[in-house]
């Protein structure tokens, strides 16, 4: 998909990354410079009005962003408010700004025009500050498209192969899925009855086989994963078993990278740093083979080497689905543009 959806939240950044040293990162092809004043988190456009040098390249001072090159200084509005050597400010002399809101360790960005912005449609992550789950955070930098990695998301087949000495077993791609699609999400749900639970699962949960296992995606277009997994007995409903939630946060960066944040959290073990290291040591595996992966499909199709259409099988409903509605969020903004 070329279009980059920008009237949407995506995750810019963890609470812990943004601080009063300026954060820079691109999002949507846009440069953004983050830094807190006050406490809260700001975001402008990454360029100084006067001749263009980077923002994040310079300091917070008394809470506004003071420019590197010239000293030129910018409040949490955007608006100059500083020229070195001179009482007189030129007229308009500002730089765009983002909203941003902080929500549960994230703080979450709308590259698009932020009258639009809603708050309401930031996704819950209830777990990620929760005392009662623990688990395990990443962010990654993907040199392939952010539409890749929702299909990797959408399509957990690939886990039998890419990530057998893992998370993977047959039962990923014996059993098959059902899909639900609102008109903001592509809900796909696989149940594994009866099966082995994979290494890592029997590593971190102490269990054994037979146990059924099942993993939810909830997809909340176009930006958040999360993927509610478990393991219980035979038969059990799914309440009594072990909880896992994996969160997923994909924001493009342009349209052949993307940002990945990421966070493995459990409702078992809480506190046991010896299971956090394990499950670490494992998944930096997991992410590190699927970004492998990913960005060898992205160098085939920026080649122009991609052998036709996708073939899409049964367990692609999930990612067809997600891709039509992709495709339609990118259709109605680029129409509002017109």
């Amino acid at each position: 998909m070329s279009q980059l959806i920008t009237e949407a939240w995506y995750v810019a950044a963890w609470s812990s990354e943004v601080g009063e040293t300026p954060l820079a990162r691109t999002i949507c092809g846009k440069p953004i410079a983050m830094f807190r004043s006050g406490g809260e988190v700001i975001a402008l456009h990454d360029a100084c009005a006067h001749r263009q040098y980077p923002l994040s390249a310079g300091r917070v001072v008394d809470g506004h962003i003071r420019c590197g090159y010239h000293g030129f200084e910018y409040g949490v509005d955007g608006v100059c408010t500083r020229v070195p050597g001179q009482d007189e400010i030129p007229g308009n002399t500002r730089v765009d700004t983002y909203r941003v809101i902080e929500r549960s360790g994230w703080i979450w960005i709308w590259p698009g025009n932020p009258e639009r912005a809603d708050p309401n449609a930031i996704p819950a992550v209830p777990w990620l500050n929760n005392p009662d789950w623990d688990g395990v955070r990443f962010t990654r930098r993907y040199e392939c498209s952010s539409g890749l990695l929702h299909d990797n998301l959408l399509d957990l087949t690939h886990e039998a192969f890419l990530h057998e000495a893992s998370i993977g077993d047959e039962a990923v791609y014996t059993n098959g899925i059902t899909v639900e699609v609102t008109s903001t999400s592509v809900i796909v749900d696989r149940f594994m009855p009866d099966c082995h639970p994979s290494d890592l699962y029997v590593k971190a949960m102490g269990v054994q086989a037979p146990m059924d296992r099942w993993h939810t995606t909830d997809f909340h277009l176009p930006s958040l994963h999360v993927i509610h997994c478990g393991v219980g007995k035979p038969d059990a409903p799914r309440d009594e078993g072990y909880h896992l939630e994996v969160l997923n946060g994909i924001t493009p960066e342009t349209a052949t990278s993307c940002w990945y944040f990421y966070a493995n959290v459990r409702d078992f073990a809480q506190g046991d740093e010896s299971i956090n290291d394990m499950m670490r040591e494992s998944l930096k595996q997991v992410l590190e083979e699927d970004k492998v992966a990913l960005e060898m499909q992205q160098q085939v199709l920026s080649a122009g080497h991609a052998g036709g259409p996708d073939r899409l099988i049964a367990q692609d409903a999930g990612v067809a689905k997600a891709r039509r509605l992709l495709r339609q969020m990118a259709a109605a903004e680029g129409a509002d543009r017109t």
